[in-house]
């Protein structure tokens, strides 16, 4: 055994539990219709009519704050109703003058989910009800269950959330809709099963399997899910953890020891559920490796080995069932190869593909903000101190097909114009992995002969070079 040793009994331990259970207390969730100032009430709210929407706002609290999260809870509020007359996807700013308590106090505050209702993503404050969440970041890197026999890793455990799945959530770019389904199906199943729902009456199994081809992000979209749900929770449960499962490490060298492994696994992940108030999220990359079709085992060398280990995969996902506080999540690159009872018990199959356009375009676009942020690349030297920035695909889009361009200031037509090349880029790019594109810029700058010196018209020219040549060398592969 190594790493934290009895983890469902120390793991609370590692926090400051007074605290957790101050912010757990808190979490009762702050649910509030902001209310403007009279000025603004004046205006004339018939005009747009009312939207049925829960928006949320998501307060990351400053490891080194003490500060009572009652209080930290009403400074937020107090700052929304006094600053805010829209809502957009993003994080807030927190002005140390303006905001002097949350400036010490708050890491950062993100506005989540307006971007699904309303004009281009911006909802107006008659429109929405807001939610407060509060967390604070846990600092410890994964721990490790070893298996004491094969001396391998059977599993890693966090707990969350955890700083290094922070942001997460957020750099993940797909189509519209996936990452707010996959978000609504779990708050559901986890709601069912606290409402005692009848699974005879009502089935559902908390499985989830993202599928596709590699690099697309399955992996960290079920990590940034487990980190969201946690944030989401805190108020219902003390504690969350993520169980990462190797399953590589399921498989022995003794002819019919894997089964035994697996069931071996998941009797330990039991001992961590049984304790209601911390929420479980287990997670199987590659489950293929250990839910393989049992048909194409059968044509296997060890086919009865194989089967043992599907089997005892399938009876312990059905045991975990009866335990309200836990949601798997699996990936597969290979579908095909997955057996079709393990398939079957999962709730949402999710095909993640290669990006869009769209898809390309944002992960494109926050890639070269970044960049444009560290000052590795400029702004185009004709931009001279304009506010110029890469529009979203969205406003783009609308740019371009608006009559009435909304061009007329220098700063708009220079960032439409700066968008536009970006376009061009993001369509040279299609075909390509979200892994792919997160690495483009780093290798199409490392073709640059001056490295200290590089504006964004030239660098989207050599992004698109790049591209052409990934995807070349992919074709001769």
């Amino acid at each position: 055994m190594h790493g934290r040793g009895d983890m469902n009994r120390s793991a609370i331990g590692r926090c400051d539990s007074d605290r957790m259970v101050e912010l757990a207390n808190c979490m009762e969730v702050c649910q509030t219709s902001i209310v403007p100032s009279q000025d603004v009430q004046d205006v004339q709210l018939a005009r747009l009519p009312p939207i049925d929407k829960v928006d949320i706002a998501e307060v990351c609290i400053k490891p080194t704050s003490r500060a009572p999260i009652a209080e930290v809870q009403g400074q937020v509020k107090r700052m929304l109703e006094k600053r805010n007359l829209s809502y957009a996807n993003g994080p807030l700013s927190i002005a140390q003058d303006g905001e002097p308590f949350l400036f010490e106090h708050v890491q950062s505050i993100c506005i989540c989910d307006a971007d699904e209702q309303g004009s281009n993503g911006v909802l107006l404050f008659w429109q929405v009800n807001l939610k407060i969440y509060l967390y604070q970041l846990n600092d410890e890197g994964p721990g490790e269950e070893t298996e004491e026999t094969e001396g391998i890793s059977s599993f890693q455990e966090w707990v969350l959330p955890a700083r290094e799945f922070f942001g997460l959530w957020e750099s993940l770019i797909y189509d519209t809709g996936l990452k707010k389904r996959l978000l609504q199906y779990s708050e559901t199943a986890l709601l069912f099963a606290d409402k005692g729902v009848d699974s005879h009456l009502v089935s559902w199994n908390r499985v989830i399997l993202l599928h596709g081809p590699p690099g697309t992000g399955k992996t960290s979209l079920c990590k940034a899910l487990a980190q969201k749900l946690s944030i989401r929770f805190n108020g219902r449960y003390n504690q969350s953890q993520l169980i990462e499962v190797n399953a590589h490490s399921l498989f022995s060298k003794w002819f019919s020891e894997s089964g035994k492994l697996v069931t071996k696994l998941f009797y330990k992940i039991q001992e961590l559920i049984e304790e209601e108030d911390i929420l479980v999220f287990v997670l199987i990359d590659e489950v293929e490796s250990l839910a393989a079709a049992r048909q194409t085992a059968l044509a296997g060398s060890e086919p009865s080995d194989s089967i043992r280990v599907v089997n005892a995969l399938l009876t312990q996902l059905d045991k975990l069932k009866s335990w309200k506080n836990v949601v798997v999540l699996t990936t597969s690159n290979i579908t095909a190869a997955v057996d079709i009872a393990f398939v079957d018990r999962a709730d949402i199959k999710a095909y993640i593909g290669l990006p869009n356009l769209q898809a390309c375009y944002e992960i494109l676009r926050s890639c070269l903000k970044e960049l444009l942020r560290t000052g590795i690349i400029s702004l185009p030297m004709h931009a001279g101190t304009k506010e110029v920035d890469f529009l979203s695909f969205k406003t783009l889009i609308h740019w371009s097909t608006d009559s009435e361009q909304p061009c007329a200031e220098e700063e708009s037509e220079a960032s439409f114009h700066l968008s536009r090349s970006l376009l061009a880029t993001a369509q040279a790019c299609q075909g390509l992995s979200g892994r792919t594109l997160r690495k483009l810029p780093f290798l199409a700058h490392a073709t640059l002969a001056n490295k200290l010196i590089c504006d964004c018209s030239k660098f989207l020219l050599i992004l698109a070079d790049t591209a052409q040549r990934e995807l070349s060398e992919r074709s001769c592969t």
